[in-house]
């Protein structure tokens, strides 16, 4: 069988259909990839280090017969682990065997030899033109598109994520920013969330959801946020676009919010409460520091969030045009359907 070129858009639309391979370093791929690529290097971090400066210093000749007893080391352990991702696809879908897209950094040397490997075991393979390089100027380019957002506004706790959930519930178009971010955006944003990715990686699988649902949707529900959430930042142009688009702001009274904020927070410990509320101390001020720290210390933990919660409300931007819409409480499903009678 020949081995398949496939350019970058046709390769965003095949792709999820089969198995995409990147064959890049250990290293590479744990900094970013594209989403649900599987991790098959040909080099490991040292290994390509020593191809890669024996490319430089010699040539591209001796680097290529410097990774050739690498290379044919490896070759059984690599079909027998693509043949493993081949059957677990299989029984997940049903169908005959999948279309395998391999890549590497530029669509060169890497992924030539991978695809040539896996032909000739009688894999039907595709090569990426271009490679996660071309990969990522395409993610570059989704943030630079129009997209009609619509943007779910509030005060810090009004459960603006569960609305979102909710309105996902009911197959609304919408893409979670925190969810992607690992991070809830405050302070406290980081207690109970799983690591967040690296900017590159954020970036990878945000361009993907709003490619995805824009593809079907000719409008998305969206949270505001700030262009930082946690140590990941949403792209300038996106950004842009999000803070010039319509704001639906739920105001709910401030009770309710505090109730649900102490509810989801106040399982987490003193420790981790006064190491969040310290980040903010300069802006908080030393006295309501001192006083929110107190409060924790006596497991008063509604006195604390009480202090924290009108910091929150105090900095929430008010130069924002919005549609303000009143809610009696915090209630993911009602204020859902609520929103969406705006």
């Amino acid at each position: 069988m020949a081995i398949q070129k496939i350019e970058i858009t046709e390769f965003i639309n095949a792709a999820p259909l089969g198995i995409v391979i990147d064959v890049r370093s250990p290293a590479e791929f744990e900094h970013a990839h594209i989403k649900n690529a599987f991790s098959l290097p040909l080099f490991n971090n040292e290994e390509r280090v020593l191809i890669g400066t024996t490319y430089k210093q010699k040539s591209r000749e001796e680097a290529i017969k410097a990774g050739f007893p690498i290379f044919g080391n490896k070759m059984l352990n690599m079909i027998e682990v693509v043949e493993a991702w081949v059957k677990d696809y299989q029984k997940q879908h049903d169908k005959n065997k999948p279309i395998i897209y391999v890549h590497c950094w530029r669509g060169g040397m890497r992924s030539a030899a991978v695809c040539w490997l896996l032909d000739l075991y009688g894999f039907q393979v595709c090569q990426l033109v271009g490679g996660y390089k071309a990969y990522r100027n395409w993610v570059l380019a989704q943030f630079e598109k129009p997209y009609e957002l619509k943007v779910l506004g509030g005060y810090t706790g009004s459960g603006k994520t569960e609305i979102l959930q909710e309105l996902k519930k009911q197959k609304q178009p919408v893409i979670d920013l925190e969810g992607i971010a690992h991070h809830k955006g405050s302070a406290f944003g980081a207690l109970g969330q799983a690591e967040q990715p690296s900017q590159e990686m954020f970036e990878n699988i945000l361009a993907t959801e709003l490619y995805a649902v824009s593809s079907l949707h000719s409008t998305i529900w969206i949270e505001d946020e700030s262009q930082r959430i946690g140590l990941v930042m949403l792209p300038t142009p996106f950004f842009k676009l999000l803070r010039a688009s319509k704001c639906y702001f739920i105001k709910i009274p401030f009770e309710s919010r505090l109730a649900f904020i102490v509810s989801g927070y106040g399982k987490f410990s003193p420790e981790n409460l006064m190491a969040a509320t310290y980040r903010i101390q300069k802006r908080l001020g030393g006295l309501e520091t001192k006083n929110a720290i107190n409060h924790i210390l006596e497991k008063e933990i509604s006195a604390a969030f009480s202090i924290l919660l009108k910091y929150y409300d105090k900095w929430y931007e008010k130069e924002r045009t919005i549609i303000p819409f009143e809610a009696e409480k915090v209630d993911p499903l009602f204020n859902a359907a609520l929103l969406m009678n705006q």
